[in-house]
């Protein structure tokens, strides 16, 4: 049982990490997120499927630093985002999915919750997209982005789950714009939202 100070937890947490990765092909700022999403899962396969579009780091600090808007497709989402990191930039962190008028869109339009949260937040200054929960949301976005109704600077598209999971990461893996992503079934909620606290500490 190691003997470790509350506050030296997480530093030896990203030590340990750090020693049993070893080297990688990630650039540092890359790196970062890698390693608190590892943090954050306990899960080491995050280091083989990752995927970082070339800009995706830079665009996502760039967005922040202009205080747009973080949107997420759940609340457990937005629980999870860094309050305190992100207010000095001034942007917000947005789920619509919840919102009562979601509900009647998606009646309205036979779709999902969050594909119609997704729509409604086209006018919202979004700057990063952060799916870590609902596949259909992130290809609602890349619907989005294609059709021009909604250009944030990253996707970051971590959907979990059997159902066109893999398969949305693997058209946003696909893309020309800046996004994180991970290839295959894992991700999730937490994952997304490692990514974007990670974002916040670089910026």
């Amino acid at each position: 049982m190691q003997q470790v100070a509350p506050q030296d937890i997480e530093a030896e947490s990203f030590r340990i990490i750090e020693r049993e990765l070893g080297p990688t092909a990630f650039a540092p700022d890359e790196f970062a997120v890698v390693r608190r999403i590892i943090h954050a899962t306990g899960d080491f396969s995050f280091a083989e499927t990752l995927r970082f579009h070339p800009q995706a780091v830079e665009a996502g600090l760039a967005a922040i630093r202009a205080g747009r808007n973080i949107l997420v497709d759940v609340g457990m989402a937005a629980a999870g985002v860094s309050a305190h990191l992100l207010a000095p930039f001034g942007g917000r962190v947005l789920c619509r999915v919840g919102e009562p008028e979601t509900a009647a869109l998606a009646r309205a339009n036979n779709t999902t919750r969050s594909d119609a949260a997704m729509t409604r937040a086209t006018g919202d200054n979004i700057g990063i997209v952060a799916i870590g929960n609902a596949p259909t949301a992130l290809l609602k976005v890349m619907d989005l982005i294609e059709r021009r109704l909604l250009a944030p600077n990253l996707v970051i598209g971590v959907p979990v789950g059997f159902v066109n999971a893999a398969e949305s990461k693997e058209l946003l893996a696909a893309k020309n714009y800046p996004f994180i992503t991970a290839l295959g079934r894992k991700g999730g909620t937490p994952v997304a939202v490692a990514a974007v606290n990670a974002l916040l500490r670089l910026a």
